[in-house]
Formats: structure tokens, sequence, C-alpha cells
């Protein structure tokens, strides 16, 4: 790739031996020449790709040619459509071009590559240069206007600061009125920071409308990448918000904050459509970009050769810097030899699974008593549709299970129970992960673990695994409640397999039923909750799922992984984020004088009462007053 200038305007072409003319296309004549532009002639040239494709002949230009010190005025021919621009042969000796020339310029790093696109990787927001984006509402909803929950004064400070900032940056500003109105969520960052969230969950997420825009399957991004033997993969900073969106949608995502009313102006996260906007839009700005696939935040780039691969490379970074997007430098990985995608393993020799997603099977610690060992076989009972030898396998592994045998773990214990390891890990059991069918992610914890399996759902009702996650608890996790270790559960699993579930619908199977009036969707984020409830009801807030209840004796899966967790030395547990939420209801639900009037109808309660004030009866109490009776103290 050199840049030359034409007329004094710098432009990018590649170095083409094989091409017999030097071409542009339509589309960067026209962004180069706006005004006054080189007149067009017409020319009985005739071209074709190496492919025998056609192209369709514009005309050519005279343009005065500039490289380095050589100056000459040159024919230049145009075609219709969008594409590179090709430095031909008969452009060679009047620029002093040679075939050297061409090897040593392609063999440039990736690293050289990105010093020529440094703007990508700058600081400030990104701001996709063209039209803004809408979110749809289904008109028949009337809008929401929730208050503003406040925070303590002592914490207004922060806030201030951490609205001003976004303020700043172009992403709030303020406004008088609106008709929609979402709370913010203060959360507190680890530096002492106020990260400002909106619980759009309970007001734009109700009403949006579904947004049928498919991410793209396995089978479509891995043909996209075949024959590579070179891979990068591109992160954009801030993804969503590097996207503007028009006033009505500006008014839709409005914040209600202790400074008034903030109109959103860029794509927030947690809004239910986001990913199917941005993935749109990804697809139609890189779709023409040969072995290049967007999915949702990443870029997937590969080349059979790596000059190819530099070649779709410098493209994919150029058409990034016309549109105005940023990247984050730190997550792109550039020009190596495989790349992992959806559990799979790219590189020159195809498409191989990858072991993360059966780590928690492959290491899994043997079982020391029996109460561990009931747990795994349940987890190989639960998957038997898809074991036929299931039953001689596991058989040396049931005897131990007879109370009456003293707990003897031996030779043939250890190989049923890697064989039957093995049995989970193989292609008859794990399922390929498709986009078209049904997901499930079912979690469970025990005292010292938390398990996750994610599933499809097939046609028959089965369960087919795609991956397994689990870990060991920290020594500050095990001192939680039951019901935080199971939300964590939930957390973990959603973390885990977030690649394969954010942007699609699922549902979550826990054991737990609790959880289901703290977690569900499409509710306010509960306020007389922990911080740690609150920040975890927050982050799943992001995602487009169901949460469902099932007896704890359907999920063996989940719970084996659980109390078998894979021994995690080296994770390291967030300290709890401190969620600064304050709010009294505006109007008490109930107060002393509805508890005293109900209390006065109720035929259990009313006597309660009478006894309590004029002393229990001597005789023998029905079963419903007992446990009054034995609280006679505290009434």
């Amino acid at each position: 790739m050199l840049t030359v200038y034409l007329n004094g305007k710098p432009v990018k072409m590649e170095v083409d031996s094989g091409s017999a003319f030097s071409i542009i296309s339509d589309e960067t004549f026209k962004s180069h020449w706006p005004v006054k532009a080189p007149r067009i002639t017409m020319t009985k040239k005739r071209l074709q790709t190496w492919s025998k494709q056609k192209l369709e002949m514009l005309g050519t230009i005279d343009v005065e040619v500039q490289w380095k010190d050589r100056k000459s005025n040159l024919s230049l021919l145009v075609v219709k459509g969008v594409g590179a621009s090709l430095l031909g042969r008969n452009w060679f000796d009047a620029l002093g071009i040679t075939i050297n020339g061409v090897h040593h310029i392609m063999e440039k790093q990736p690293e050289a590559i990105l010093q020529e696109y440094q703007e990508l990787f700058k600081e400030e927001l990104g701001t996709y240069r063209g039209p803004a984006v809408t979110v749809e509402t289904d008109t028949a909803v009337v809008p929401k206007f929730l208050k503003c929950r406040p925070v303590p004064f002592t914490l207004r400070e922060n806030v201030n600061t951490a609205l001003d900032d976004l303020i700043r940056q172009g992403i709030l500003k303020p406004t008088q009125y609106s008709r929609w109105a979402t709370p913010i969520v203060p959360v507190q960052k680890k530096n002492g920071d106020l990260r400002i969230c909106g619980d759009y969950r309970c007001t734009v997420n109700l009403a949006t409308k579904n947004q049928s825009y498919p991410l793209p399957t396995i089978s479509e991004v891995l043909s996209s990448l075949a024959g590579g033997i070179m891979f990068s993969k591109l992160d954009l900073a801030q993804a969503y918000q590097q996207l503007q969106v028009d006033e009505i949608t500006e008014e839709l995502l409005t914040l209600n904050t202790p400074r008034g009313l903030m109109k959103v102006c860029r794509l927030p996260f947690g809004v239910n459509v986001a990913p199917a906007i941005f993935q749109r839009l990804m697809d139609t700005h890189l779709a023409d970009i040969a072995g290049v696939k967007p999915y949702l935040d990443d870029i997937l780039i590969s080349g059979s050769t790596k000059e190819e691969h530099d070649e779709r490379l410098k493209k994919v970074l150029q058409r990034l810097v016309k549109l105005g997007l940023r990247l984050k430098k730190e997550k792109c990985v550039l020009a190596t030899d495989e790349v992992e995608f959806l559990g799979f393993r790219i590189n020159a020799r195809g498409v191989q699974p990858t072991q993360d997603k059966v780590k928690a099977i492959h290491a899994a610690p043997r079982p020391t008593n029996r109460t561990e060992l009931q747990a795994f076989l349940g987890l190989v009972n639960f998957y038997s549709c898809f074991m036929p030898r299931k039953a001689s396998i596991v058989e040396p592994l049931h005897r131990l299970l007879d109370k009456k045998q003293k707990w003897n773990w031996g030779e043939q214990h250890e190989r049923a129970f890697e064989e039957a390891k093995s049995l989970l890990q193989s292609s008859s059991v794990l399922a390929h992960y498709n986009t078209k069918l049904p997901l499930q992610v079912t979690c469970d914890a025990s005292p010292y673990g938390v398990g996750a399996v994610l599933s499809h759902v097939m046609s028959d009702g089965t369960e087919a695994p795609v991956a397994y996650a689990s870990r060991t608890l920290t020594t500050t996790e095990r001192n939680y409640t039951q019901i935080d270790k199971e939300a964590l559960a939930i957390v973990f699993g959603v973390k885990k397999f977030h690649q394969y579930l954010y942007g699609r619908y699922f549902t979550i199977v826990t054991d737990h039923k609790p959880l289901l009036g703290l977690l569900k969707p499409h509710s306010p984020i509960p306020q007389t909750v922990s911080p740690r409830m609150l920040r975890w009801s927050l982050l799943l807030s992001a995602y487009n799922y169901e949460l469902c209840f099932k007896n704890g004796k359907y999920l063996a899966n989940a719970d084996a992984l659980s109390r078998l967790p894979v021994v995690t030395k080296d994770f390291r547990i967030e300290e709890p984020t401190d969620v600064l939420l304050l709010e009294m209801p505006p109007d008490v639900m109930i107060n002393a004088q509805h508890i005293a009037e109900e209390t006065k109808k109720d035929r259990v309660l009313s006597r309660v009462l009478r006894w309590t004030l004029c002393g229990w009866p001597e005789t023998k109490l029905d079963t419903e007053y007992k446990i009054f009776h034995n609280k006679t103290a505290d009434l």
C-alpha cells in the first residue's frame, strides 16, 4: 500500500503488478473531489478481474501524480462501485517503482500498520459518522416516567462529577421536559469514581419493538474465516456508546437524575435492542470485505497469506477511521496463527472445539465421599440418553454407594470415573452451539462451589450440553447466605457464557425460588436488597432472559458441577461494589392503621390480638395458634 498524491490530494493505493492500469472506484473519486473534480472522458478500454468478472467503466481522468520525489501527469481509470484503489504497471516507470520495492512494502508488520491509524486508539469516545440510530417502540405502550431515586447528600458531589463528565463527553444533555424518565443507579467503582447507569428494564425495555436482525451463526462466521492461516481480532471500545441516537430516542432514553432530567445522546448498554442495532450497522459497513466478520463489538479478520491478511486488516482499519469509530488497543489481537470464538479454535488446520468449555468436566476432582459420588452419578444419569454405554461404565461407582460397604476408592473406580468423564466430553454428548436452537443456562451452588451448564433444548425436550463451567468459592463467598450463593451461580454462568448469550433470548434455570422475585427481568431493581444483590441485578438487566424455577432433583447436571468444582486458586473475587441507592416510596402502601384493620378481619390474628391483650387460654390450642403462643414474649 502506497500513499500517492493525486492533484495534491493523498490517496492510498495498492501496488498491483497484475493490473495493467491504475484504477480507482467512483466512491473514492467522489470522496476526494466533491467539487472541482477532474473531467471524466469516455474510454474504449474494457477490464475484467482475475475471476473474469467484467468491470463497469466510467471513463478516464488525467491527474498529476506525485510519489516521494517523482511527479508525472498520468491517466487514471474510474470504475463504478467500491473497492481498493490500484496502482498498476502503467505507472511503475514514471514513479520509479520496482517489484522488489513492492515486496518490501508488503512486509510491513502489523504494529507498523497500526501506527498509521493512531486515530483509532485515542482515549476520547468515538462518534459514528453515519445517521443517528433509532430505538423503535410500540406506539400502544404508554410512556413511563419514574421519579429520581435520591442519593445521600455526602455523595451528591461524586454523582455531580460523574454527570458533568457524561455531559462533557456528549453522552448526556440537560432537558426541561420528557414524557419518559428512567431512574439512575449510581454504581461506585473500586477507584472511588461513580458510574451512572439507567434502570431501563422497568421502562424502555418494556416498550421496545423486537429487533429481528439475527446475530451471525457459527457456520457463517467459520465460513468467512475458512482457509486462513493468519488472523486478527479487533475490539471496539465502548461499542454502543459510539452511536448517536436521534431526537425521539434521546427522549425515550431520558434519565431522571438529582440534577433533573437528562436526555441520553448515545446508545447505552442495557437497552435490550442495542445488540441487534449494532450488529446490523457493522454488517452493513464491513460486508464487502472478504475474510472479515463482525460479531457485536468484535471484528474477526483472516487471510490465506500474510499479505492478504495485512491487506484486509488495513481495509478494515481504513473503514473504521472513515466511520469515526474507536478501538480498545489492549484487547486487539493482531497477526496471530489462531483465534478462539464461541468455543472453537480457528487456525490453519481448520476448526477444533476448545477445551475450555469441557474444563469443568476434565478437571473435576474425584469424589471423596458418597454425597459427592451421588452428585457425579446424577450428572451422568442426566445425560444418559446420549451415552449408550453408561450403565456398564459406571457400575463400579454405583457399588460404592452401598452404605453397607466401606468407602474404598480403588483403581477400578478411578478408571470408571475417568471413562465417564471422557464420555461427558465426547461428541456424542456435547452439542455444537446453534443460534437457531433455544438456549438455557442451568445454575446451582453448593457450600463450596458453583456450577453452570449451557444447553440447547431439543425438540423432544432433552437438554444437549454445549459447555460446562464450575469453580470453587473463595473464603469470603463461603460465608454468603444461600440465596447469595445461588445468585452468584447465576451471575457466574451468565458471565462465563457471555459470548453465547449476549444479544439472544435465553432461559436461566435455578432451584432457589426466592430469586424469582429478586432477579426477574422487566421489573424495577429491588431497593431493599443488599448492595451485592443490587449490583448483580443491574448486571443481568443487560441480558434478554427468562428466570425459571425447577426442583433441585431435576438439576443434577449443575448440582454435580457445583459439588465437584474445578479448583480455581488464582480466582480473585471482586469486592462487592457499593450501590448508592436510597429512596422512600412516594406513597407508603402499608401503614399501622391498615395492619390494625386487616388484623381485626382475620380470624386467627384477631383472636391472637385479643389473647395477647387479655390473656391466653389454658386449654389446648389448635396448631395454627401454637406458632404465636411460642412467641408470646415478643408480641
